[in-house]
This record gives structure tokens, sequence and C-alpha cells, in this order.
């Protein structure tokens, strides 16, 4: 009974944390999909051209995982910097906590690859005739 008052707040900061991913994952598809969106003709060339459907999955997932990349590095590092500014009020737990950095790296990597494999499937389905006509 002694972590019956903590269950209802941590309850809530992991139903807000999966919430956050959520809005994460979409906002990675949503940006991607607009790309997509945007580079129709130029994936109808391509196509026409002989590309194939596994290059153009491969084109469009790489657009994504630049993207990715980026924004894992940039908040590994700033949570590295707020463990250490954090280091003293932190108790019994160390400021860099590498397997689950890695976890959560791993972890929002898979989920936001994902996000960008959606758009990019459908990249790699676009019909020549018809993106090429789209402008």
């Amino acid at each position: 009974m002694s972590l019956a008052g903590r269950r209802v707040p941590l309850v809530l900061i992991g139903l807000f944390a999966a919430v956050a991913v959520l809005l994460a994952a979409i906002g990675i598809y949503g940006v991607l999909a607009f790309t997509v969106e945007q580079r129709t003709s130029e994936i109808g060339v391509r196509v026409a051209l002989g590309a194939t459907r596994t290059r153009i999955l491969q084109l469009v997932v790489a657009d994504g995982g630049r993207l990715i990349a980026i924004g894992l590095a940039v908040g590994l590092l700033c949570a590295i910097a707020l463990g250490r500014l954090l280091q003293s009020r932190l108790f019994g737990v160390g400021s860099i906590d590498p397997v689950t950095l890695a976890a959560v790296v791993l972890g929002f990597a898979a989920i936001a690859l994902f996000a960008c494999w959606l758009p990019a499937r459908r990249a790699a389905n676009t019909n020549p005739i018809v993106a090429l006509r789209y402008e």
C-alpha cells in the first residue's frame, strides 16, 4: 500500500509519454508525407527511367533517416547535459544511464523509421504516368 499514492502520478506520466511519442511519430509521418507529395513528379520521373521499388523506398527512408539521426543526436546530447545538470537532484540513479539512453534511442529510432516507411511505401507505388501528369 505504500506505493498507492505514487501510482496515479506515474500512470499519468506514462500516459503523457506515450501520447508524446505518438505525436512525434505522427509529426514525422506528416513531414515525410508532405515531402513525398511535393516530390511526386520527381519520383515519377525516377520510376519512368527505371528506378526500382526498392530504390525509391531507400531514397525516401534515407531522407527521413538523416532527419531522425540529427534529432536523436541532439536529443541525446541534451539528455546527457540535463542529466549532468540535475545530478545533485537524482537519488540512487546515475546522471547518465547508458542502458536507458540506448533503449530510448533505439525505441525512438524504430518508431521514427516506421513513420518514414509509410510514406516511402506510398512513393514506391507511384504510377509514373499519373505522377508525370500531376503537375
